[in-house]
């Protein structure tokens, strides 16, 4: 029986009125928020395990919209149902195996593809969380598109070339989350640091649980509120400094 990671507990979160709409792009729907004036930069934000829906990954969405850039999460589930917190975490590896974030070339390619020629993106960056973190470091080693991406509390464990990353990633982690070892962290930036070609940043945040990083304010534990909010400015620090 594996521990359930999301410490945060996901049942009792505030409601959020989100300020962005859903779309259709081809087989995927999508749900995308805009700042007020045109911009040619833009974010991809990959969901966690709760899928696109999620309030909190919204949240994102329109956060990092309000920074300047047209912002969208794609539902990379393809329709298909997202874990969910009612859930058994023995059968947790079951539902992984049909939900892989290292099989989502399809769609983020379907999704720069609008972007690009709908939305007149030059420039795009991804941010992800959890799963989605482990979806942003497999992409940043696959699609040179990318400007730049920030992985949050992801990381691939099964593969020696994982390390050759194609443009700027930073990697985000909290230092209480028991769903990755302290060791694999030091083994990222140790492998990072001998194969890396390109600027990468790895922080890890003191006494930070899984699932920090996307909460909502009025959901923040006050001990913790600094701490997300450092990560947050981190996020977009690094996302304005190369998209």
């Amino acid at each position: 029986q594996m521990a359930d990671p999301f410490l945060y507990h996901t049942g009792r979160r505030s409601q959020y009125g989100c300020l962005g709409h859903e779309i259709q792009i081809e087989h995927i729907k999508a749900y995308v928020c805009t700042p007020s004036f045109f911009t040619d930069k833009a974010v991809i934000v990959v969901h966690d395990v709760f899928g696109w829906l999620f309030p909190d990954i919204r949240y994102i969405v329109d956060l990092i919209a309000s920074h300047g850039y047209t912002t969208i999460c794609p539902d990379f589930f393809k329709g298909t149902e997202p874990w969910k917190s009612t859930d058994h975490w023995a059968d947790f590896a079951d539902w992984l195996r049909d939900h892989d974030p290292m099989k989502v070339d399809k769609e983020a390619d379907v999704v720069l593809k609008y972007l690009k020629e709908q939305c007149g993106a030059k420039k795009i960056g991804i941010v992800g969380f959890s799963w989605g973190g482990m979806a942003v470091h497999h992409l940043m080693l696959k699609n040179p598109q990318l400007a730049a991406g920030v992985s949050h509390y992801g990381i691939i464990r099964d593969s020696e070339e994982r390390y050759n990353l194609l443009n700027p990633t930073f990697f985000i982690f909290g230092e209480k989350d028991h769903t990755i070892s302290y060791d694999q962290i030091t083994l990222l930036e140790e492998k990072l640091k001998q194969y890396c070609k390109v600027e990468y940043k790895i922080k890890v945040y003191p006494g930070q649980v899984h699932g920090f990083a996307q909460l909502k304010p009025e959901d923040m534990k006050p001990d913790d509120k600094p701490y997300i909010e450092e990560a947050r400015k981190d996020m977009l620090d690094w996302i304005k400094m190369f998209v």
